[in-house]
């Protein structure tokens, strides 16, 4: 039997050319595209301008806004003044029935909760914006929403702050 002898070449070629590829900035292998003069980012509190307003929404969502530029970035995390500054407000909070049974009664309700984001990247202007996110988690109606609020919250802040991440460093 004759022994295949392209894959150990195969790997060694690739293992080779990995270190030029990513230091000629061809590809990279985080998920970020962050130019190489950013080195710093501030995240401004999230404000909750909401007509319902959560108290503890406006403390949670900013700080896994920081936690995420913190594991995910190499960025230094300023209090006011970083290459990159995002910051933002609350602009709803708001639940809704999304399925209603034979009987015209709620089956299931939606929170939703919507947030206005300024990025502001004071290296490169051309990346600067401004921009709404939405995310939203259903609940059985038979449930009240202070049963399940903080794990809806907990969930929709995590889409959020994926979401505010990916366009602000990530590109996606």
């Amino acid at each position: 039997m004759r022994r295949n002898n392209m894959k150990p070449k195969l790997f060694f070629l690739l293992a080779a050319l990995l270190p030029l590829l990513t230091a000629c900035g061809i590809y990279k292998f985080n998920d970020t595209s962050i130019a190489p003069d950013v080195h710093t980012i501030s995240v401004y509190n999230i404000e909750n301008k909401a007509m319902k307003v959560n108290p503890s929404l406006s403390n949670t969502l900013t700080l896994a806004l920081q936690d995420q530029y913190r594991k995910l970035t190499k960025l230094e995390m300023l209090e006011d003044g970083g290459d990159l500054e995002v910051s933002g407000y609350v602009t709803s909070y708001d639940v809704t029935p999304t399925a209603v049974t034979a009987q015209e009664v709620a089956a299931q309700n939606r929170l939703t909760i919507a947030v206005k984001i300024t990025f502001k990247n004071n290296k490169h202007e051309k990346e600067n914006f401004e921009k709404s996110f939405v995310a939203f988690q259903d609940y059985d109606s038979n449930l009240s929403l202070d049963a399940v609020e903080a794990q809806l919250v907990d969930d929709i802040v995590e889409i959020l702050v994926e979401d505010i991440f990916n366009a602000t460093v990530a590109n996606w």
